[in-house]
């Protein structure tokens, strides 16, 4: 794939976001009800609005879609695909529930298990992340994109290099035995260590911005919660990694569930 076509692939993910935050917002402003999927997580309104907004652009491209709302797909279809959209609807439908407004749209495009392209709307801040391999990451607000002429513009390149103290990023909604062993051995190696709470992908998007130096998740996610966030990590120069194996996360596995890892920069 060519630089032209993954800039026509950011646009359409772009768009595909802002809509799907529009259709959130909706129902984050409304009286809304809360319904329970099989694995016990919670679903709503919004989430169901988001993806019908999301794969009505990306359906139009070329590329599949996952998406944690659609149908269920075979890994031996998938295994097939050299590129696929992950696709989180509205991630963090937890604190969506708690409208503490830490959830966001996560839509990545990866290519043979790398995460290359990445998008992230705050619907409720409109902070738009993005990232792309070759090309960097940047911060703007979402009602500032009038295309991608002026989205890279230095202005808007993350991270943002600041004096600060040493700082660990983790989950409102999780803090594993094994997390809190992780920010006391970094207490012992750097002193004073700060620790940054965040709700949904906006972890990952703390370190890319500049706001936190590490992110242990020694607990589950799925692929659609990192793939985005992945993406735009590595654009601003950051890693994410396997905590067994020690190599980069990687994507479209038969089974969708990651394992441990740590997002670092």
């Amino acid at each position: 794939m060519n630089k032209e076509e993954l800039a026509e692939y950011l646009e359409v993910a772009i768009k595909a976001s802002l809509d799907a935050s529009e259709e959130i917002m909706k129902v984050y402003d409304s009286s809304f009800s809360v319904k329970e999927k099989e694995d016990k997580s919670p679903l709503t309104e919004a989430d169901l609005r988001s993806h019908k907004a999301i794969v009505s652009y990306l359906n139009k491209t070329p590329i599949p879609v996952l998406s944690e709302e659609g149908r269920g797909i075979e890994f031996d279809e998938r295994s097939n695909w050299d590129y696929l959209w992950i696709v989180d609807p509205l991630d963090g439908t937890k604190e969506f529930i708690k409208r503490n407004g830490e959830f966001t749209v996560n839509i990545a495009l990866v290519n043979n298990g790398e995460a290359i392209l990445g998008v992230i709307h705050v619907p409720v801040s409109d902070e738009l992340y993005v990232g792309i391999k070759g090309e960097g990451a940047c911060k703007i607000q979402g009602k500032d994109y009038k295309g991608l002429e002026n989205l890279f513009q230095i202005e808007n390149k993350i991270p943002i290099r600041e004096e600060r103290k040493y700082t660990v990023v983790g989950s409102r909604s999780h803090m594993s035995a094994e997390t809190e062993e992780f920010i006391n051995k970094k207490k012992v190696e750097k002193g004073e260590v700060e620790i940054l709470s965040k709700g949904s992908s906006l972890k990952l998007c703390m370190l890319a911005e500049g706001k936190a130096d590490d992110y242990p998740r020694f607990a589950p996610t799925m692929e659609w919660d990192t793939a985005a966030g992945h993406a735009i990590l590595s654009a601003a120069g950051g890693k994410v990694i396997n905590w067994r194996t020690k190599e980069d996360l990687k994507y479209n596995k038969e089974n969708l569930l990651n394992e441990w890892f740590l997002a670092t920069i």
